[in-house]
Order: structure tokens, then C-alpha cells, then sequence
């Protein structure tokens, strides 16, 4: 989000903002002197921190906090198939007293089940990037992971044509994400007639992704013409082992719009585009949200992030717009 644009929410929200520490979705009673917006604590418990795109994310978390004078603390464990270690962030932050917390969970049955003690607490709730929707969310902030990836392999079979076959890799087995992505990435498919040689995990890891690759083109010599990945790093792992293979007759599809993607796109590699979510902008916005939310104004269910399909033509002048956000 551009820096003109965020300063000039801070300004419109430092401007309506009231009743600040409370934790009931109401607003001051008249007559009540609010609480300075410093007080305000919002908790962030992310996928990971590990990788570039939840990166991003953290970073429109944190350009919030800076622009609305709010305290927000984003942690994340080591991985994203640490389900168990961000259930104990979750609970550690909700002891930790915040006035809201937000998440983006590995797991939705098991983070909904850490997330009910701040309902029962009065703490608003709030997802982003993938839903918990757990009963008495405020909102969720992100993108349609089917239609994000409807899109991405959309883009491929236009280039590649409708002849052509296709493999997905999705991510880890079981991820509601994972599954709607590739619920998108084969929708594309079948409606153009394009078929599907094979699903299987990458197990949301470039070294995953490799292997899984490798046993793709083994399985389907030369047959293989577009792959469809659940994240950047996927969509990595499946160019090295396509590399190793010394194929080079290949479209592949990755998922984040992380710069490192754009970067080999940009070179002229294997990997040809990539589905950017906008994570930063998703952050900036739940933070929005939450704090909208501890002062009882209304807040949508679903905010709808944008995305845009990111390709050779385009990529120059998204990786120009991220830098400037992070400025």
C-alpha cells in the first residue's frame, strides 16, 4: 500500500478512533474519556515468519501499527507444519492479555479451538489469508484461493494451449488451503479440457517439491508440458528437478508473488508466473480491521484482497510496487 495511501487512513482512523482499551464490540458510553490508541494491543499469530511471503504480511502488520499508533505483535513458529507450536503461540498471546488476535492457521480445527478462549473473553477474532471460521469471527481478510488459482492456471493453458498436459502440486496433505488452491488449478483445467496427470504433495517445501517433480517426470516422460504449484517455493522445486532432468519444454505456475519468483520469471526460466495474493495489503488491512473491531465499529465479514497473475509482461513493475511498499 502506497505511503501517501496509508497515511492517509491513519489520518481518517487516528480521527474515529474511540473507546480504545475496551473489549466489548461497543462503542464509549457518552461522556467516557476513551483510552489513547497506544494502548491498544493487537496479537498476530502467523503460518511462520520463515519464508518471503508471511514476510510481507508482517510487514503490512507492521506499517499499521506504525501508522495508527498501536501496538502489534506478529510471531509465527518455525514452519507451517508446526501445527501444535502456533497453538501454543496462539494461547500464549491470548494470555498475554491483547485487545484482538489474529490468525492465519496451519491447522483451522486445531486454531479454533485455541481461539474460542478469546471469545469467551470478549477479545475479537480475526483471520488472514486462510480462514479459521471458527463461530463469532469478526472477519476474514484474504483472498479466494480457488479463484486465485482458477486464475493462474487459466493464464498457462492460454499460453500453452488446451493440448497440452498438466500435473499439480499441491501443498501439505490435509491444508484447507492447499485444497482450495488446487480445487482452482484443476476447475481451470477441466474446463478447458486440459487433463491432469497427476496430484501429489510438495509437502510446502522447495526440497519437497523436487523430489515430487522427480518423480513425475519419471513417471511421465515427455509428457508434462505445465505444472501448477501450490506456493514460490514449490514452483522452485519443481524448476531444480526439472533442471536436473534437462527439461526445459515446461510452463510452470507458482502461488505468492514472492519477488524470488518474479526474479526467474523475469530471467526467462521454467517458472513463467506466479499468483500474487498481496500479502502486505492483507496484512494492513486486518490490522484495520481488528482495531476497528476493539472500538465496536462495524467490520465486513469478508474483505476481499486483490490478485493479479504475474508474468514476464508485468513483473518489472510489481516488483516496483512492493519495494515501495516497503519503503
Amino acid at each position: 500500500m502506497k505511503k501517501f495511501f496509508a497515511l492517509a487512513l491513519s489520518l481518517v482512523m487516528a480521527l474515529s478512533l474511540v473507546a480504545c482499551g475496551q473489549k466489548e464490540e461497543t462503542p464509549a458510553a457518552e461522556g467516557e474519556t476513551p483510552a489513547e490508541t497506544s494502548d491498544i494491543e493487537v496479537a498476530v499469530v502467523l503460518k511462520t515468519l520463515a519464508s518471503e511471503y508471511w514476510g510481507y504480511v508482517k510487514a503490512g502488520c507492521d506499517a499499521a501499527a506504525a501508522d495508527l499508533g498501536i501496538k502489534v505483535t506478529v510471531v509465527g513458529p518455525g514452519a507451517e507444519s508446526d501445527i501444535e507450536g502456533q497453538v501454543a503461540m496462539i494461547e500464549q498471546q491470548i494470555g498475554a492479555g491483547c485487545d484482538a488476535i489474529v490468525c492465519a492457521p496451519n491447522d483451522a480445527g486445531s486454531a479454533a479451538g485455541a481461539l474460542q478462549a478469546a471469545l469467551d473473553a470478549g477479545i475479537p477474532v480475526l483471520s488472514v489469508d486462510t480462514n479459521v471460521g471458527i463461530e463469532g469471527q469478526t472477519s476474514f481478510v484474504g483472498t479466494s484461493n480457488v479463484d486465485a488459482a482458477y486464475e493462474g492456471a487459466k493464464w498457462a493453458i492460454e499460453q500453452v494451449g488446451s493440448d497440452a498436459k498438466a500435473v499439480i502440486i499441491y501443498g501439505q496433505e490435509g491444508d484447507n488451503t492447499s485444497n482450495m488452491r488446487r480445487e482452482g488449478y484443476q476447475k481451470a483445467c477441466d474446463e478447458a479440457g486440459v487433463e491432469v496427470l497427476s496430484a501429489l504433495s510438495g509437502q510446502n517445501t522447495t526440497d519437497g517439491a523436487t523430489k515430487t517433480m522427480e518423480d513425475l517426470l519419471n513417471a511421465y516422460p515427455d509428457q508434462i508440458k505445465m505444472v501448477f504449484c501450490h506456493n514460490d517455493d514449490t514452483a522452485i522445486g519443481a524448476m531444480n528437478a526439472c533442471k536436473n532432468a534437462g527439461v526445459t519444454d515446461m510452463t510452470i505456475v507458482g502461488f505468492d508473488g514472492n519477488a524470488s519468483a518474479v526474479d526467474l520469471i523475469l530471467a526467462g526460466e521454467i517458472v513463467k508466473a506466479t499468483v500474487a495474493q498481496q500479502p502486505y495489503e492483507m496484512g494492513y488491512q486486518v490490522v484495520e480491521a481488528a482495531v476497528k473491531a476493539i472500538n465496536g465499529e462495524t467490520v465486513e465479514e469478508v474483505i476481499n484482497a486483490p490478485v493479479e497473475v504475474v508474468t514476464a509482461e508485468n513483473g518489472q513493475a510489481y516488483l516496483d510496487n512492493l519495494e515501495a511498499m516497503k519503503g
